[in-house]
């Protein structure tokens, strides 16, 4: 049988002539793809999922849209959709592809369209979508190993969309007649995205029996040439619209196949996880101990995606009495390879498991991750979720779990609109009233402030509360922005929130740059900035702020850039030995207030004084430390177990200290 339908496929390519075509109702061209079989997939470094490649028989012929769905076709169904033309410059004309529908918006089109005809329209499944695309080709691209001119619009890594013509059917197309299958815009396939099966061979396969994600394919009008490819594998949460998708239709019957793809393994960070609750014992004498890595490799045959930059971490602790940590890997973090992967220091251990797998959109910037133990059996899990690459055009999903994180429910978008405003930073807190604080960065320049987004309904519902006010980051300023990026946040016992953030620095009477206080009186509204009495921080450095158990204000930060911010020679800070003997020391430290903010009396370097040589990943890499230094740059996350232990992350280092050793 798979001789006959490659005989039949091969003719069609030889005859250099493209089947006939037809047009539908509403205008839709469509034309026949033959059955037939194909080796599908490829696969090697950020793009493992393509792998392994596989044979792939598609056992019925099918009809497909010659070109995407174009906005005078799609708003047959959904006039109200108008309102999208044009926004950032994109998908004007009746011709244009059709752009900002997500995949139910997709299937609603099809079951409206099949109803409309007396026929069957629906999405292509992934491999019907890939062996078309091929048509009869195993290059990187059905016109060889380069494209040419005419496919390419935008193939770059950007911030601000590029307006430039979607119009359809303008590249030159496959020898199946189909237009548009390298770029352009995405398009929804039918599948949810899943690993691809392990057997050699296959007849008419589905993605996943279910999943967090819907597979999209051929790339957009905004994303390099690589995620162009045949054989790239896309996948989009399926609440999810922006300026890159659309779709095109098959006319066929839906699948009735059983030949699912692999579901992904079970990560180790969600397995054999105990849910007796811990009983937390208070430590009351001083207590630091020894810092361990807990960014571990993990073993090659785990398949956990683990690249050469790990960075942006967020902690918990769990009901269980473990602590769970998550954060991004990757090669640039400005791409689409960015993986968040995770461990898991178990209870009564005292290192921390092989890193694995998290959460990951596929081929999509996941810059951004905050873990929050809500109270009660609730675990929350905020990440930024890119249209494409950077990390600006961030939407916010939500996750929860109330089993210790050995299982979550699917990603909820919070913020659906990608846009500024949305890279989440590690640090959410809950106010006296029971309300929600996540801090994101407002810009994903170095300064230009931090965001809020708040939920009075304990992450029902979300608002960004910014008026809208320019910022003037000055001595006595004001602004709708917390000044500086990577902003730590807690609420004062007068209800008003207090912020400290890195960058936008602001002078002190001395004259020296110190590192900015926001303080709001409506609940972020409107942001007053002063001085801090704390240095400056810069690049690779991101500081904590939190309230302890205890009662006093704790942050942490670092004395000073080692290669930036140069403040008059100013390197270091005066600290106070146990002898009370005053020392400089350079690096991490932590200190504490008891007036809300107003005085930092109690600093503190993060060292117990024995020399180590510590790695620090990320931008940090190698550092000694010994009496006088401590880790010199880190992104930092931090969280206080109910045993009072404060449990610090830098970009590779977990920290483990209590408020009696900073006193003592």
């Amino acid at each position: 049988m798979n001789k006959i339908f490659s005989l039949i496929t091969l003719a069609i390519f030889n005859s250099g002539l493209c089947a006939q075509t037809e047009i539908n109702i509403i205008g839709i061209n469509l034309t026949e793809i033959p059955a037939g079989y194909f080796w599908m997939g490829e696969g090697k470094g950020e793009n493992y999922d393509e792998a392994p490649m596989h044979k792939v028989t598609i056992s019925k012929p099918f009809k497909m849209g010659v070109t995407e769905i174009t906005n005078i076709q799609y708003e047959q169904f959904d006039p109200s959709h108008s309102q999208y033309r044009g926004k950032y410059g994109l998908s004007t004309k009746d011709d244009d592809a059709v752009i900002y529908v997500n995949y139910l918006d997709a299937i609603a089109f099809c079951k409206w369209l099949s109803k409309k005809e007396g026929k069957t329209y629906r999405l292509p499944t992934e491999a019907e979508w890939e062996y078309a695309c091929r048509a009869g080709t195993y290059s990187l691209f059905y016109t060889g190993d380069y494209l040419p001119n005419s496919f390419l619009k935008n193939q770059n890594l950007y911030r601000d969309p590029v307006a430039v013509s979607l119009q359809v059917g303008q590249s030159t197309p496959n020898s199946f007649g189909l237009y548009d299958m390298h770029g352009n815009v995405e398009e929804w396939c039918y599948d949810w995205y899943a690993p691809y099966s392990s057997k050699e061979d296959v007849i008419d396969p589905l993605g996943g029996k279910e999943g967090l994600f819907r597979v999209t394919r051929g790339g957009s009008h905004g994303t390099p040439t690589d995620y162009l490819r045949s054989a790239n594998r896309m996948a989009m949460i399926p609440e999810d619209k922006h300026w890159l998708t659309g779709f095109r239709v098959v006319q066929a019957d839906y699948p009735d196949s059983k030949v699912y793809t692999s579901q992904s393994p079970i990560p180790e960070n969600m397995l054999n996880i105990d849910q007796k609750r811990h009983i937390w014992t208070k430590e009351t004498t001083p207590k630091f101990k020894e810092p361990v890595r807990y960014v571990i490799n993990p073993d090659c045959k785990s398949g956990t995606p683990f690249y050469s930059h790990d960075h942006c971490p967020t902690i918990t602790w769990c009901n269980n009495g473990d602590l769970l940590a998550v954060w991004f890997t990757a090669d640039q973090e400005n791409g689409r390879g960015i993986e968040i992967i995770g461990s898991r220091l178990r209870q009564g251990k005292d290192q921390w498991e092989p890193a694995s797998r998290f959460f990951k959109v596929p081929d999509r910037n996941m810059t951004g991750s905050a873990l929050f133990n809500k109270g009660g059996d609730t675990l929350m899990y905020f990440n930024g979720v890119e249209a494409a690459g950077d990390w600006q055009n961030l939407a916010i999903v939500q996750r929860i779990s109330t089993d210790n994180g050995a299982t979550w429910d699917k990603p909820r978008m919070i913020v659906p609109e990608h846009g500024k405003r949305n890279q989440v930073i590690s640090g959410t807190i809950q106010t006296s009233k029971g309300w929600l604080i996540q801090a994101a960065d407002a810009t994903p320049e170095g300064e230009g402030g931090t965001a809020i987004h708040i939920s009075k309904d304990g992450g029902t519902t979300w608002y960004d509360p910014n008026s809208g006010i320019p910022n003037d980051f000055t001595e006595r300023g004001t602004g709708s922005n917390i000044a500086g990026i990577h902003a730590g946040i807690v609420e004062l016992k007068d209800g008003n929130l207090m912020a400290l953030g890195r960058g936008d620095a602001i002078k002190n009477i001395e004259g020296l740059l110190r590192m900015p206080m926001s303080i709001s009186s409506d609940m972020g509204q409107t942001w007053e900035y002063t001085a801090s009495e704390l240095p400056p921080i810069d690049g690779g450095q991101r500081l904590v702020l939190m309230r302890l158990h205890e009662g006093p204000l704790m942050v942490i930060s670092f004395t000073h850039h080692p290669y930036r911010l140069k403040n008059d020679g100013e390197e270091g800070m005066i600290f106070i030995d146990s002898e009370g003997k005053e020392f400089i020391g350079y690096g991490a430290y932590a200190a504490l207030s008891w007036d809300e903010g107003k005085t930092w009396p109690v600093k503190k370097l993060i060292t117990d004084g024995k020399e180590r040589l510590l790695y620090g990943q990320a931008w940090t890499g190698h550092f000694l430390m010994d009496n006088t230094h401590a880790e010199p740059r880190g992104y930092l996350a931090a969280t206080q177990s109910p045993d009072n232990m404060i449990h610090l992350l830098s970009s590779g280092i977990h920290y483990q200290f209590n408020l009696e050793w900073l006193t003592h």
